[in-house]
């Protein structure tokens, strides 16, 4: 269906606040776009990332709550950041009492939660009550403070959010459960599925201003908070990213390690031998959402590819990968793995792990034509694995 909102139909929107993201639900409901539940969750997601920006930028303020290492190690053996964990709290318990969502499935859990997931001595629990099991329909998946190793030195992080709807465990495949429960084996069921079958997606910049990008399916769109109203207001009504940019975005210190075919596609855009001709840039932040936000309003490409170290890289499938991969595809972009597209992928685990290469269409076509050109069959063979659903 081509059914998008468009805000200049909207009636009576107040000349003082501009379309409210509030306003502009529920006109995406009215329309049928989206259903109440959608709504209602992102009411939630509305209310939990206010308060995040809060946390953000108190932090320095409040150093010894807000800063530092908790001290706990998360699912995948990293240091937990303070902020980390509040954050993941404050995000969880906005979701979870909206009676909308099966699941929840996050990056600072060990596995995907229907319930209360944390004891009052701070420790977290991966599976608690059923609170949201009779109810929810859809499952959420979410990294609470992307980047959140910058949060410190003030730099750029972000809030990454995706929203599936629930499937049926009995038609779910899944890879080998061991001793889970029958709730659990429903969890995991429920958020083991691709980005192609997202419903939306979105991510939250908190950096100079707090943005708010999402999509519904029905292109992309940009909202600002407004700190005096407390309001998340439409700022970028259809976001579209150009077809082609001048910037590269990667850790280029790593270059060494790199696959082959990118290696070769960057050093010829850095000597201007690309298709442009022209010599690119280089811009980094480090800080996922930072860098694709920049990505998605100037063009040009951005990567957290493979290398001899992290074979299929280090972004999450799940709750990073693919709700940026959605994003940039509804603004008019591309993503992919290499060989492959991104949404395409079915995930084998909860915290996997893939290469992400995405951004404007043509600059991510031309380095897709260096690794089609490319006659590394270990390459292809992992590219090929995971759309197959094989398990590293």
């Amino acid at each position: 269906t081509s059914l998008k909102v468009n805000p200049d139909e909207f009636v009576g929107v107040c000349e003082q606040t501009g379309v409210t993201l509030n306003r502009y639900m529920i006109e995406a409901t009215k329309g049928q776009i989206i259903d109440e539940d959608i709504q209602s969750i992102f009411n939630s997601i509305r209310e939990a990332t206010k308060v995040i920006s809060k946390l953000v930028n108190r932090a320095p303020l409040s150093q010894a709550e807000l800063l530092g290492l908790q001290g706990e190690i998360n699912v995948q053996g990293e240091d937990q950041k303070k902020l980390d964990v509040i954050t993941n709290d404050v995000l969880k318990k906005a979701l979870q009492y909206t009676g909308k969502l099966g699941t929840l499935a996050s990056e600072e859990e060990d596995a995907p939660v229907s319930g209360v997931t944390r004891t009052d001595e701070g420790e977290v629990t991966s599976f608690g009550d059923p609170v949201l099991a009779d109810t929810g329909k859809y499952v959420c998946v979410f990294d609470p403070l992307d980047g959140s190793s910058n949060v410190d030195a003030g730099i750029a992080v972000g809030t990454i959010f995706g929203i599936f709807k629930e499937v049926d465990s009995d038609v779910c495949e899944l890879p080998d459960a061991g001793d889970l429960s029958e709730e659990q084996v429903n969890c995991l069921a429920a958020t083991l599925q691709p980005g192609k079958a997202l419903v939306a997606a979105g991510y939250v910049l908190y950096s100079c201003s707090t943005e708010l990008v999402f999509t519904i399916g029905r292109g992309c769109v940009g909202f600002t908070l407004d700190q005096s109203i407390g309001e998340y207001v439409l700022t970028r009504p259809n976001m579209q990213i150009p077809k082609r940019g001048s910037i590269y975005s990667m850790n280029e210190a790593n270059i060494d390690g790199w696959d082959a075919p990118l290696r070769d596609y960057v050093q010829a855009i850095q000597a201007g031998k690309g298709q442009t001709g022209k010599k690119y840039s280089l811009r980094y932040i480090g800080s996922m959402v930072g860098d694709v936000h920049r990505t998605l309003l100037y063009g040009g490409i951005f990567a957290y590819p493979a290398d001899k170290k992290n074979v299929n890289g280090k972004l999450r499938l799940l709750y990073e990968a693919a709700p940026m991969s959605f994003i940039v595809e509804q603004a008019g972009g591309m993503a992919i793995t290499g060989h492959s597209r991104v949404m395409d992928i079915p995930p084998v685990a909860v915290h996997q792990r893939v290469p992400v290469i995405l951004g404007s269409t043509e600059d991510v076509q031309e380095c897709k034509d260096y690794f089609d050109k490319c006659n590394d069959p270990k390459l292809k063979e992992r590219c090929e694995n995971r759309l197959k659903g094989v398990a590293a």
